[in-house]
């Protein structure tokens, strides 16, 4: 495959898709490259020579039809589009296999920076990190502001239990993937368990909510929120949660997870969460519990990659590393919990 035909992209057949659905909008043959970051579906960006747009379409090779659905991605951005949520313009949903092979959809290109870490967000300098880092968390305030009755995502999820049907859910995926002892995690889940807050009013949640999902402008702005492929209606702090663990220093240098925390600038999280309760009007009495509730569910998911790479099953570099990780998100959910 040339760089120009990605793997899992039939250029001619888009194109042909295109010119049928929607007449006028591609001027000239098509070119495509594969956007590199993405956690599971497949990202391309498109090109006619004058005009981009971006095609998300789940892995190549065999997946649920649950675990990577583009209908729901293409209708979440279609019901926040109208509103103040920055997201993509959609341009297409294609249910039709025989295209590309999947299930995908065409959203617009937007310009900006996914910021993955400490050292590319370190040449804004701090005064624009701190702008950016803010802007995110206003950004989730409007998100969590959107009525999904108004915007037709009234059956986008089932609020009710959301918080112990998703710790479940997590049991679930670490006993599936358990071949070592890890000190502290049953004790974690259980104290979750035993502190479950009373969930406020359920809003649309975005599910992996954290700065390199979102595209910044260079006026610092928020110009696209992207990958929606685990939004749901539930429990929005929940993903204030998620936003507050991954604005925590790891402390571990070279570390193959990223977080944002050590950018000079960046604001610290407790400024986080007050700006959010301030602008949300939101109680956030309980923002430990989600916290640790973010450590616990990355250190499944951690734990999850570490299990496939002790198996085989994982190509790249960084895995041999992830391991160690385990055991470090697992003692910062405890921590957090206890200082709550």
């Amino acid at each position: 495959m040339s760089p120009d035909h990605p793997p899992g992209l039939d250029l001619d057949r888009l194109r042909g898709l295109l010119e049928r659905e929607r007449p006028g909008l591609v001027n000239g043959p098509l070119t495509g490259r594969l956007i590199e970051g993405g956690r599971s579906n497949l990202t391309y960006a498109v090109s006619d020579g004058d005009s981009k747009w971006v095609v998300r379409r789940p892995p190549l090779g065999h997946v649920l039809a649950t675990a990577h659905d583009m209908k729901r991605e293409h209708r979440v951005i279609s019901a926040l589009h109208p509103t103040a949520v920055p997201v993509p313009r959609p341009v297409l949903l294609c249910e039709d296999e025989e295209v590309l092979g999947a299930p995908f959809y065409v959203m617009e290109f937007v310009e900006g920076t996914p910021y993955r870490t400490a050292d590319q967000l370190a040449p804004l300098g701090p005064a624009r990190t701190r702008d950016a880092v803010l802007n995110l968390v206003d950004t989730l305030v409007e998100l969590h502001a959107v009525d999904p009755g108004d915007v037709g995502l009234a059956d986008f999820g089932r609020p009710e239990g959301f918080l112990d049907r998703q710790l479940r859910r997590w049991g679930k995926q670490l006993d599936a993937s358990r071949n070592r002892e890890l000190a502290g995690i049953d004790e974690l889940h259980a104290a979750l368990g035993r502190e479950l807050p009373s969930s406020p009013a359920p809003s649309v949640v975005h599910g992996d909510y954290r700065l390199d999902n979102a595209l910044i402008g260079e006026d610092e702005k928020i110009k696209a929120v992207l990958d929606w492929e685990m939004s749901t209606l539930g429990d929005p702090l929940t993903d204030l949660g998620l936003l507050v663990m991954y604005s925590m220093p790891l402390s571990m240098p070279d570390s193959p997870v990223s977080t944002t925390a050590e950018a000079p600038g960046h604001p610290a999280p407790a400024e986080l969460v007050e700006r959010y309760a301030v602008r949300s009007g939101r109680d956030v009495s309980a923002v430990s519990w989600y916290t640790a509730f973010a450590w616990f569910k990355l250190a499944v998911i951690l734990e999850g990659i570490h299990y496939r790479y002790t198996l085989g099953q994982t190509v790249g570099r960084g895995f041999d590393r992830i391991g160690d990780l385990v055991p470090v998100f697992i003692e910062h959910g405890l921590t957090t919990l206890q200082e709550g």
